[in-house]
């Protein structure tokens, strides 16, 4: 295929591997996508879930009632749609837990239905 019959309309640096590769996402003459400039399968793989459904990891923080500490860092467990993180966000923000809470403890479960956990990035002890 020419440069000229397929136009990107996105480009995609890969984290997969320390590579690092540039792939454009084209759209074909017939309105398909095609992906060019990856070097492995894992690339292809990583740049067709960038595209078509990108997920991000959640990181922020929690209130704590009785802590050590006022907020406790948290993540999700597995990544979750980019489009949800504001609504994610939202009730995370609305949520408050108490101490003692242990690294990993599962703070928030499934949040959103997305089938994934807010977890805890830390210990925190009772104040």
């Amino acid at each position: 295929m020419s440069e000229s019959s397929a136009s990107v309309i996105k480009v995609i640096r890969c984290i997969v591997c320390p590579t690092g590769c540039e792939i454009q996402a084209k759209k074909d003459p017939k309105g398909s996508i095609i992906f060019e400039g990856y070097t492995c399968d894992r690339g292809l793989e990583y740049a067709n879930q960038e595209f078509f459904e990108p997920k991000r990891i959640l990181t922020t923080t929690i209130r704590v009632e009785n802590g050590f500490l006022p907020l406790i860092p948290v993540r999700t467990d597995k990544p979750i749609l980019k489009e949800k993180l504001s609504e994610a966000l939202i009730e995370i923000a609305n949520t408050k837990v108490s101490a003692p809470i242990e690294m990993g403890e599962i703070l928030i479960e499934n949040i959103l239905g997305l089938e994934s956990n807010v977890i805890a990035s830390r210990n925190l002890t009772k104040n």
